[in-house]
């Protein structure tokens, strides 16, 4: 579940120093995954200049909403009753507040409060806009939010602003102490990995939040059902590209700073963000940001943008421009606009202003000149207040994403029973590999192996080899060769901190290689000599150092899961040769045994469910004992490379294990197997 801590690194047995293609083994991840991303978007490109007529964008429209849906989950079935509450009610300068909760599934509560017009100056019912918030943990209460919800009150639209999971009074996970710390992007990435497991995404969440806010909307007599807006800045924006992107009844929408590029400079500068912000195997399938503008055309929509933003200007103009091309093919090139405002990242004065007038023009029918009051009158966080304790959680009844996820969880758990109980195992096993992305062992390549130097100790020899499997990945690895009339077995050994970290004299490998045994300590891809620096944004204690580059594979529907898996195949199958040459009989090559610690225990038994007859034993020390676990924990140090999208519809680790039993028996060991938090756990 987690990593040990690496030991030091003895310099004569690395293998990539002096390699001139490969400056810095720690990239090589991320420049291969760039690369991908690369070539994902000529196809991109190629596809959207093909894109012509009425029919041909339809046709686009329809298949890629549906491969979104698809992506994240889907949504709930059923619009449960929304059992929404006034709970308090107050009259502003120049506009009218009332606090709202609703449940957008029984007993999830969201907290909202809806700004009113003043009846006085603009008769009900009104058009409004559903307004989303971004990473702020004040949420609906900070004042930039606030303020342009009472900025659109002021001028006649009624303006519904919500806090999202994790946000505001939307806290949802508790600490063991009782309070909340797990809060915005660091809230919604831990909910993402149970959600991940299950084939979601923290997004499915906050747009079905989302469409119900539109549904309260929709119920209340003093609103226009059929002219509804939607905004939001950063975060916000990125639930309202979702929601516009999904939701015909937004009729006009503005989401800001946000909407750039993922094939463009997000990727290679700050790299991929949060959970929501990244759909399983979006990039492969071709949808960037631009593509949420799309999917809605013609209906209008304003991209509110930043020049100073981190998400880059450059490329916000280029979506613009790609989106207005595409409404401009359907005739309606005046429904997609762009403001800019030379500020950095945030909900500045003149973008709340330019998303109010957008509202007016295509809600109202006003075309207007909007500017703010200095003097607004913006309610505090305790004006906006809902719940009796600041936490919806704290609600009798209520219900958080975590326990969802659970529930969901244990539905999957009975399925899988039955799929177990009356699937083949060969069409089990072809499931496996469609979900991890795990070619089968004769459909995989021969790698180019490079010799590095020989380096020797006393009773046995190590070679210093580079496996090369495609093109941009390397996997240094050292061969260990005892010394005598030649190797009894081989092992591959694989270690979460690299081939090193039980390389030294006295340790393990050489207990191996004493014992007979010739050993092939390998660095799978992003391990060990490539093992990715601690990248920003994701925390190392809890998601281990290369989350980045976990979502840019996540983002091509990648997982790193499987292409270790592959990695180990590779190795292995080469061994099996290498071992036939020492043993002087290549015409029966013999199974090799395996030796996996730490979290690239996951890849490893993958190796052995999926290729059977290519191993003789099998030994997992320190393994994850399930991802059920982590799903059940809710708070978990599951590292982002140790997800697979969506396995838990099919298999979990433990139905992995008793594969390899069923060949194996008593060669299947499990040495300190490790739950979700990474503590020691009594067995599978």
């Amino acid at each position: 579940a987690g990593s040990s801590a690496k030991p030091t690194q003895p310099s004569e047995l690395d293998v990539l120093a002096g390699l001139a293609e490969l400056e810095k083994p720690g990239e090589m991840m991320t420049q291969y995954l760039l690369g991908q991303i690369a070539e994902a978007e000529k196809k991109w490109r190629q596809e959207y200049e093909a894109r012509k007529t009425p029919e041909q964008i339809a046709a686009y429209q329809e298949h890629l909403k549906k491969e979104f849906l698809r992506r994240i989950g889907g949504l709930p079935e059923a619009r449960t009753p929304l059992n929404a509450k006034v709970v308090g009610q107050q009259k502003r300068r120049g506009y009218r507040l009332e606090k709202v909760i609703f449940e957008s599934q029984p007993g999830h509560y969201v907290t909202a409060a809806l700004f009113l017009p003043d009846p006085e100056r603009f008769k009900p019912p009104y058009p409004a806009v559903v307004l989303a918030c971004g990473h702020s943990n004040e949420a609906k209460a900070y004042p930039a939010y606030a303020g342009a919800s009472a900025l659109m009150a002021l001028n006649g639209l009624a303006c519904l602003v919500f806090d999202p999971i994790d946000q505001g009074e939307r806290h949802q996970w508790r600490d063991p102490d009782g309070k909340f710390t797990l809060w915005g992007t660091a809230g919604h990435t831990m909910i993402g990995k149970g959600s991940i497991l299950l084939g979601r995404n923290t997004a499915r969440f906050e747009i079905w939040d989302a469409m119900r806010a539109v549904d309260y909307l929709q119920s209340r007599p003093d609103v226009i059902p059929d002219r509804i807006g939607a905004t939001g800045i950063s975060g916000g924006g990125t639930q309202t590209a979702y929601l516009m992107a999904l939701d015909s009844r937004i009729l006009a929408a503005a989401p800001g700073c946000y909407l750039c590029s993922l094939y463009g400079r997000l990727l290679k500068t700050i790299g991929p963000q949060d959970a929501e912000q990244n759909i399983f195997g979006q990039l492969a399938l071709g949808m960037d940001h631009a593509d949420y503008c799309m999917m809605r055309a013609p209906l209008p929509t304003l991209i509110l943008a930043a020049t100073q933003d981190y998400f880059d200007i450059e490329d916000a103009w280029m979506s613009f421009r790609m989106a207005k091309r595409l409404y401009g093919r359907l005739g309606y090139p005046e429904r997609m606009e762009l403001a800019e405002t030379d500020e950095k990242h945030g909900f500045s004065v003149q973008l709340r202003e330019a998303s109010v007038r957008w509202m007016l023009r295509w809600l109202a029918g006003r075309e207007e000149a909007v500017f703010e009051p200095k003097d607004m009158d913006v309610p505090s966080k305790q004006d906006l207040q809902c719940t009796p304790e600041g936490e919806v959680i704290l609600l009798a009844g209520a219900r958080s994403v975590y326990d969802l996820n659970r529930d969901y969880a244990r539905q999957l758990a009975e399925q899988r029973k039955k799929l177990w109980a009356e699937t083949p195992r060969p069409e089990l096993r072809q499931r496996i590999r469609q979900i991890a992305g795990i070619r089968p062992l004769a459909d995989l390549p021969s790698p180019e192996v490079l010799q590095r130097g020989v380096a020797t100790r006393s009773g046995y020899q190590i070679e210093k080899l580079l496996f090369q499997p495609e093109k941009g990945i390397y996997l240094p690895a050292l061969l260990f060769i005892p010394a005598g009339d030649g190797p009894k077995a081989a092992v591959v050994y694989v270690h979460e901190d690299g081939k090193q970290a039980d390389a030294q004299p006295g340790g393990p490998i050489e207990t191996l290689v004493r014992a007979g045994n010739m050993v092939l300590a390998v660095d799978l891809r992003g391990t060990g000599e490539t093992q990715s620096p601690q990248q920003r944004y994701f925390a190392r204690e809890l998601h281990g150092p290369d989350g980045q580059d976990f979502y840019l594979a996540y983002l091509l529907g990648r997982s790193h899961v499987g292409m270790r898996t592959e990695d180990i195949l590779l190795c292995a199958r080469w061994l099996q040769t290498r071992l036939a040459s020492a043993q002087g009989d290549q015409q029966t090559p013999k199974a090799v045994e395996l030796v996996a610690v730490g979290y690239v225990a996951t890849s490893a038994l993958h190796a052995a469910a999926l290729e059977p007859e290519l191993f003789s034993a099998v030994k997992l020390v320190r393994p994850l004992v399930s991802w059920t676990n982590g799903v059940e924990l809710g708070y978990n140090k599951i590292r982002l490379v140790n997800l697979v999208h969506g396995a838990l519809e099919v298999y979990d680790l433990p139905e992995l294990a008793n594969m390899v039993r069923e060949k194996l028996a008593d060669r299947f060991v499990v040495e300190d197997p490790r739950d979700a938090m990474d503590r020691p756990i009594k067995t599978y």
